[in-house]
């Protein structure tokens, strides 16, 4: 079972795409920091100098400052701020993975036309592909 497992693990597909998780998780990172802390502040100036993330519902009649304290002293919340900053991350790295995907679809090589034509067996001449009997030597086409 040991070595079994070994191979699955090994396996290239197994490698890629474990690799792509590690690779994916930090360019999450990356997004979020560059939303948290390039995209949103002149956002939230032009707003009026907003912070999206302390942007929070009470939900009772305790009262606190920020998210961080209401998630510390147990109150709940509806933290909408850092919900809009989860959807500028997601537009972001929505937008970035099209980029990607349409600058590996330009690189790729244009699939080739599909096939109209076969060679007929009996006489060699081209042929529709549909054909069920050359028009040129009338034999039966498998």
């Amino acid at each position: 079972m040991l070595e079994e497992f070994k191979k699955f693990a090994l396996k290239g597909n197994v490698l890629d795409l474990a690799i792509a998780v590690v690779i994916g998780a930090a360019f999450g990172k990356i997004v979020s920091s560059f939303v948290a802390d390039i995209i949103t502040p002149p956002i939230g100036k032009l707003l009026g100098n907003m912070d999206f993330s302390s942007l929070f519902l009470n939900l009772s009649s305790t009262p606190v400052r920020s998210v961080a304290e209401a998630k510390a002293a147990g109150v709940p919340v509806i933290a909408y701020g850092l919900f809009l900053n989860s959807i500028f991350d997601f537009i972001i790295i929505a937008f970035a993975l099209f980029l990607v995907v349409r600058q590996i679809n330009r690189m790729m090589p244009a699939p080739p036309p599909p096939v109209t034509t076969k060679e007929c067996p009996h006489c060699c001449t081209m042929i529709p592909v549909k054909a069920t009997r050359c028009p040129n030597c009338t034999s039966n086409q498998d």
